[in-house]
């Protein structure tokens, strides 16, 4: 039977909090992920994303609040639980003097695996990683694309229930980053729970079951991505820019639920998207884009557009 089907509670968190001197990075969350699901933890720089994680897995300790990881408590049996756990890091720390077969077979090591169950997994993870044919060449004659994904089957040489990914496809290009997204919905399909940080938000929109925004350590939303595209923004998003941008903006403002000027682009969003359309007739000099909204939309709205260093 599918994990997902069990409607079972994996990881709970409730009035967590970590502070690093003056600054709490982590400022009393709650969330709860369900087996199946993929769940998505978005937010800035500097959000708690990555330190939220490091929590659940019982890598730091909290200041205050409760973690539950696989109905055991967290940091107190974090080791037994972090058994059935997978970690894919957001940065690859494969070992460049192994082949590729031999990191995962030193990795099954970690979790005291027996060497018969290792060899049978190899090569399952190899082809899962897309490199059934690299099992004995080295680190370094790997692409970008190909380590990550090794990474990512390193994780599971154990087998894990669920699997922790902080930024999957950071730094990949788009045919690498749309098979590593390939391989996370197989996982879904097999009924593994992953939980994954990213500020990729296509990503989120098409793996996320659910998610959570954070900024400076708190939950601001929470819910499907459909669910909070449609309580927080307006259907309809027309991006204009060119001679005269700002002048065409102060008068849409009547034809829009919202306007909003950033850099040289008005994005502006609306319901009924036709009159704003159509008043773009009499500007020639004014290049647009209508699109519907998505999740981008929203993680600008709730944490501003403003860069994070």
């Amino acid at each position: 039977m599918s994990l997902s089907a069990t409607g079972r509670t994996v990881l709970s968190v409730a009035g967590l909090r970590k502070r690093y001197g003056a600054d709490e990075v982590v400022a009393g969350i709650d969330f709860e992920v369900q087996a199946g699901e993929c769940f998505g933890l978005l937010g800035p720089n500097g959000a708690g994303k990555t330190t939220t994680l490091k929590l659940a897995l019982g890598l730091i300790d909290p200041d205050a609040g409760t973690i539950r990881l696989l109905d055991r408590p967290v940091p107190q049996e974090a080791r037994e639980a972090r058994q059935r756990v997978g970690v894919v890091p957001q940065f690859d720390n494969l070992d460049p003097d192994f082949t590729a077969s031999e990191n995962l077979r030193v990795y099954g090591r970690y979790f005291g695996m027996k060497k018969s169950e290792i060899e049978a997994r190899i090569p399952q993870l190899l082809e899962f990683a897309g490199i059934a044919n690299r099992g004995t060449g080295k680190i370094q004659a790997l692409s970008g694309g190909m380590k990550r994904r090794l990474t990512l089957a390193r994780a599971l040489v154990n087998d894990p229930e669920v699997v922790f990914m902080d930024e999957p496809t950071t730094g990949l290009d788009p045919q690498a980053r749309h098979l590593i997204w390939e391989r996370l919905k197989r996982l879904k399909q097999d009924g593994k729970t992953l939980l994954l940080t990213t500020h990729f938000m296509e990503e989120a929109e098409r793996l996320c079951s659910r998610l959570v925004i954070m900024d400076h350590g708190r939950i601001i939303a929470l819910g499907s991505p459909r669910e909070l595209i449609s309580k927080h923004i307006e259907p309809n998003v027309v991006e204009v820019h060119g001679p005269g941008f700002e002048g065409w903006a102060e008068a849409a403002r009547k034809l829009a639920g919202r306007v909003e000027i950033a850099g040289e682009t008005a994005f502006c969003y609306a319901t009924d998207e036709e009159p704003l359309v159509a008043s773009l007739k009499s500007h020639p000099q004014l290049i647009y884009l209508h699109r519907p909204a998505n999740l981008e939309d929203v993680f600008l709205k709730l944490t501003g557009r403003d860069l994070r260093d």
